[in-house]
Parts: C-alpha cells; sequence; structure tokens
C-alpha cells in the first residue's frame, strides 16, 4: 500500500474515499486509531492508503474531482470572464 493523501482533515478523508470508491478504487485508513488517542485534536494526521497499481488513476481522478468543486478558482475565474462580457445566469430568465 502507498500513502495517497494526508490529511488531518476527516471531512476531506470521507470525500475522497468516496470519489475513489465510485471508481472502484478501494483505499484503507491508516493511523485512525492513533489521531483518537490523541483526542481527535488533529495533532496527527490520518493516511489515506491505495494499492500501487491504482495510484496513477486515483491521482487523475483527484485532479479532476478536485476541479468539479464549487469554488475552486479556476471555476471562479471562469465567472468572472462571464460578467466582464456582460453575460450571466439571468439573461436568460
Amino acid at each position: 500500500m502507498i500513502e495517497l493523501i494526508r490529511s488531518n482533515d476527516p471531512v476531506e478523508l470521507s470525500w475522497v474515499q468516496s470519489v475513489l470508491a465510485d471508481e472502484g478504487i478501494d483505499c484503507l485508513i491508516f493511523d485512525f486509531h492513533a489521531s483518537i488517542l490523541d483526542g481527535s485534536i488533529g495533532a496527527l494526521p490520518r493516511r489515506l492508503m491505495i494499492t500501487p497499481d491504482d495510484e496513477s488513476r486515483a491521482r487523475y481522478i483527484l485532479e479532476i474531482a478536485r476541479r468539479e468543486l464549487p469554488g475552486n478558482a479556476e471555476l471562479e475565474a471562469d465567472a468572472d470572464e462571464d460578467d466582464d462580457n456582460g453575460a450571466s445566469a439571468r439573461d436568460d430568465v
């Protein structure tokens, strides 16, 4: 198993697990119990592990999924360009 990401954010880890599961990639969270022993204050990061065979595909899938998240800088830049050109979602109403 190899480490795909390391994070103190349980929401991020859950999201990554969900995205990978949707694509049929199995993963495990390491250090979960160690982080509980620290009082769940987030001092010890958890590691999301995958098989080496899935690494390149998993990284590609996460790259694409992150681009589609609301608030992504690329998406906001595209929206700003639309606003500069006078287009908006309300123009069609």
